[in-house]
């Protein structure tokens, strides 16, 4: 869990239509009221359609608003699920030192609180858009903060973690937990070319409708890298028995190294929403509640995984 480091200014509707009305007037008049507030962003809906997102409790949130600005509008239309594309640019200010932004807003229910039910569809529409994210970046794209990299690289964290998990008493198989890590750090790298990653699949950054997936938010991590880092989805996001229909739609066909690591970003994905889950239910600083129920089913259908 990173540090939170609250901004010191107040965030509130008084302060977001201030600063439309500073830099973007003719946006100013539109009903203001705040969506959610993230890992590293505020979300204040702008209208029917649109969204203010400013950062408030990372100061690395400054750089990945930039990052979404600069590269997003150009990723987004040939994309088959609704993101929330940039559409203006907040510059620091007197009012408000850091940059922020205007979106399309993208409506549903992000799925720590209302899981995908219906496999089939669920499993087809992530692939689907999995297989057109996943093409070749350009040079210049951005890299990602231990996003898309070798696992080996994550060692660390993922021993922190899965002490913390096990000092806690949140994991019933630990053994197995670690032998789907050991078996993806030990799979050969990504050679091919470096492909576009969301690089943060975790269930509050996907939303839902009527029990399957309906856009994707938040892509303060895109990357270029392995796409084994955005196929932990798989085990992360979709319903059990869902992962045949999903690899018989994702295209090209996953091969075997690439889905050992998938794995391991599985369990590391699910590990940090174990933390994070038990944080919020106890009122812990960073703590979210709703991130334990989906990150246990994930770690439940990744042990499956080492009998077959």
């Amino acid at each position: 869990m990173a540090p939170h480091t609250h901004t010191e200014i107040d965030i509130t509707a008084d302060l977001v239509r201030d600063l439309l009305r500073d830099q973007h007037p003719d946006l100013a008049g539109r009903p203001l009221k705040l969506g959610a507030r993230g890992w590293d962003n505020q979300l204040w809906r702008l209208g029917d359609d649109l969204a203010v997102r400013l950062p408030w409790a990372t100061q690395s949130a400054d750089a990945l608003l930039r990052k979404e600005h600069a590269w997003l509008p150009a990723l987004a239309p040939r994309l088959p699920l609704p993101v929330p594309v940039p559409q203006r640019l907040g510059e620091p200010s007197e009012r408000f030192p850091r940059p922020w932004i205007v979106t399309t807003w993208v409506p549903g229910s992000p799925a720590d609180r209302a899981p995908a039910t219906r496999a089939a569809e669920a499993a087809g529409t992530l692939a689907a858009f999995l297989t057109v994210l996943h093409r070749p970046a350009p040079n210049g794209a951005p890299v990602g903060r231990g996003r898309g990299g070798p696992l080996a690289d994550l060692a660390e964290q993922f021993a922190e973690q899965f002490a913390a998990a096990i000092e806690l008493g949140l994991l019933p198989e630990p053994d197995a937990v670690r032998a789907v890590w050991e078996e993806a750090v030990a799979a050969p790298e990504w050679a091919g070319p470096a492909l576009w990653l969301h690089g943060d699949l975790h269930p509050a950054n996907v939303l839902t409708a009527d029990g399957t997936f309906c856009g994707v938010i938040d892509f303060g991590d895109l990357c270029a890298g392995d796409p084994a880092c955005d196929l932990a989805a798989t085990w992360i996001l979709l319903p059990d028995g869902a992962a045949d229909r999903f690899h018989d739609v994702y295209q090209p066909v996953v091969d075997a190294a690439t889905l050992r690591r998938a794995r391991g970003w599985a369990v590391l994905t699910a590990l940090s929403g174990i933390l994070i889950g038990e944080a919020g239910l106890h009122g812990r600083p960073g703590g979210k509640a709703t991130w334990g129920p989906p990150a246990h089913a994930a770690l439940r259908r990744l042990i499956a995984t080492i009998c077959r």
